[in-house]
C-alpha cells in the first residue's frame, strides 16, 4: 500500500474524519488488522484563516507548500489537501512537491457523473461558493453548479466557521441547512455537493431530498483506491 500524506488541520475536526475514514476503508478492503499507511501534517488553522480573510492567498500557499514538502520528506507517496477551500492554492501546493496531489473537486465530480447527474447544488465556505477555483473545476468536468442566494451563503459560511470548525453541531443549524438544500433543489439541483469537509459532521443523506455527495468520504475513498492500486 502506498503511503498517503494528509495535509490537514483546516480544521482538525474534519481531519480526524479523514484519518478515521482512511483506516476504516482500508480495513474493509483488506480485512483483518490492516490499516492505512499515512503521515499527517496538521497546520494551525487560526493562522490560515487569518490569511484567508485578508486575501493573502500566496502566503497561505507557501505555508501549505512547506508542509507538503515535509510530508514528502516523511515518505508520503501521494498528497491529500484535507480542505475544500484551500484547493484555491492546490496548483501551487502540487507544484512544490514531486508526488501527485489527488484533487478533491475531481474526485467529487467523478462521483456525481458516475451517478448520472449533471446539475448540483454546492454548499461550502463563501470562498468556495463564490469564487471560481472550485466551481470552475467542477464545471470543467461537465457539471452545472448552483449556489445558494446571498442569505443562504451567509448562513452556510457562518455555521462552518462559528460552529462546525469548533466541534459544535446544532439541530437548528441542521434545519437551516436543510432549508438551503430545499431551495437549491427547487432551483433544479439534482444532487448536493457538501463542499466543505466539516459539513459531513452536520448533514447526512437523510437530510436531503436528493443525493448528497460528501466530499471528505469521496476523497478518502479515492485515496484508498489509489493507495491500494499497486496490489500490495
Amino acid at each position: 500500500m502506498k503511503t498517503i500524506g494528509l495535509l490537514g488541520g483546516m480544521s482538525w475536526e474534519s481531519t480526524a474524519e479523514y484519518y478515521r475514514l482512511l483506516n476504516q476503508l482500508t480495513r474493509e478492503r483488506r480485512g483483518g488488522l490492516h490499516s492505512a499507511k499515512c503521515v499527517l501534517y496538521s497546520v494551525d488553522f487560526a493562522e490560515i484563516e487569518q490569511l484567508q480573510v485578508a486575501g493573502r492567498w500566496d502566503e497561505a500557499a507557501q505555508v501549505l507548500a512547506e508542509a507538503a514538502g515535509s510530508l514528502e520528506a516523511a515518505g508520503a507517496e501521494m498528497l491529500l489537501l484535507c480542505t475544500n477551500t484551500m484547493h484555491k492554492v492546490a496548483d501551487q501546493v502540487a507544484a512544490s512537491v514531486g508526488i501527485p496531489l489527488l484533487h478533491l473537486a475531481d474526485t467529487t465530480a467523478d462521483a456525481v457523473r458516475a451517478d448520472g447527474l449533471r446539475r448540483v447544488g454546492l454548499l461550502g465556505t463563501a470562498f468556495t461558493m463564490e469564487q471560481d477555483f472550485y466551481r470552475g473545476r467542477l464545471e470543467s468536468r461537465g457539471l452545472d453548479v448552483l449556489v445558494p442566494d446571498a442569505t443562504g451563503r451567509g448562513t452556510v459560511h457562518r455555521v462552518i466557521y462559528d460552529e462546525l470548525c469548533r466541534g459544535i453541531v446544532r439541530e437548528e443549524s441542521r434545519q437551516a441547512y436543510t432549508a438551503v438544500i430545499r431551495d437549491l433543489v427547487a432551483a433544479g439541483a439534482e444532487g448536493i455537493v457538501l463542499g466543505c469537509t466539516e459539513i459531513e459532521l452536520l448533514i447526512q443523506p437523510q437530510d436531503s431530498p436528493v443525493p448528497v455527495f460528501p466530499t471528505t468520504r469521496l476523497h478518502a475513498e479515492a485515496a484508498v483506491s489509489r493507495a491500494l492500486s499497486d496490489g500490495r
